[in-house]
């Protein structure tokens, strides 16, 4: 179930590279979401790339969400990442078949779509969440994330994020990488990333070959001297709970409380992204709006 994530410095501290291999974490979101194959891909790399960008926020407590509208079969993917790489994700129609593309491969972006945006929303303690948007490059994931963070954030990065899945569904492997430059990266050190990138496959060949995060770290940052900065085991885990979920329903207006008490003998509420039900009595939530209205 946990995946493991490692971040890695150059030597001339000019470049950072984070490298998740996320196989049992994609094993867990498919067993939820029991996804098509082509689904599992999509949601998955969403939620490595979200992983990815998670662990690169500054404190406990922070979270980061990924949206992707895309106008594809697939409907709209969220994936929600907390500041150890912890993600838990969802999408909106999660059987959608289609024949493989051009290439052979999985038709991820014919799935999320084209023509839509993605959105990043990071909730860091401040009185108002930051958001940022930009429109999508191609529906692959990686491709938008690296085009998102460059345009919206001004920080040149290149991501790699990939979802091998078998015949039976099952995921295979899965993981990805999220390199960004420091603002005085040096011309020698771009030079040399974009060789060891020109090197580079796909991320499912990387992992499917028995490579681990610290094999990719050095086939990344060849010639960079990377150090290990510090590493993670994150996982697929929702933090849903009954009293959450109460607080939701609280959150609604006094009518729309009784309207559902009255009209519903048991009141559940399931979770969307890790498919656990809530069950409510229709006393409790009459109980719930005779709340609102004493207020």
């Amino acid at each position: 179930m946990y995946g493991k994530l490692k971040r890695y410095l150059s030597g001339n501290g000019a470049v950072v590279c984070a490298v998740l291999d996320g196989t049992e974490m994609c094993r867990e979101m498919e067993k939820i979401h029991k996804t098509s194959a082509v689904c599992t891909a999509a949601l998955g790399r969403l939620s490595m790339g979200a992983s990815l960008l998670g662990y690169a926020l500054k404190n406990p407590g922070d979270t980061l969400t990924l949206r992707v509208d895309g106008g594809g079969p697939c409907g709209v993917l969220l994936a929600v990442a907390d500041y150890h790489g912890n993600v838990k994700s969802y999408v909106d129609q999660p059987l959608v078949e289609l024949p493989l593309n051009e290439k052979g491969k999985l038709d991820v972006g014919g799935a999320v779509g084209r023509d839509g945006t993605i959105y990043v929303i990071k909730d860091i303690g401040m009185r108002e969440p930051y958001s940022g948007q930009t429109a999508l490059v191609s529906g692959e994931i990686a491709e938008d994330i690296t085009q998102y963070l460059m345009e919206s954030e001004q920080i040149a990065s290149a991501c790699g994020l990939g979802v091998l899945v078998d015949p039976d569904l099952a995921v295979s492997c899965a993981g990805g990488y999220l390199i960004q430059l420091l603002p005085f990266a040096d011309e020698e050190s771009i030079s040399k990333l974009e060789k060891n990138l020109a090197d580079v496959t796909s991320v499912t060949e990387l992992f499917g070959s028995g490579m681990t995060p610290d094999d990719i770290a050095q086939k990344l940052m060849a010639g960079l001297d990377p150090e290990l900065l510090d590493e993670s085991e994150p996982a697929y885990a929702c933090d849903c709970s009954r009293e959450r979920t109460e607080k939701m329903l609280r959150s609604l207006d006094a009518k729309a409380l009784r309207d559902m008490a009255d009209e519903m003998p048991d009141i559940e509420v399931c979770c969307h992204f890790c498919n656990k039900k809530y069950h409510f009595t229709p006393e409790e939530v009459r109980a719930m709006a005779d709340a609102k209205e004493q207020k």
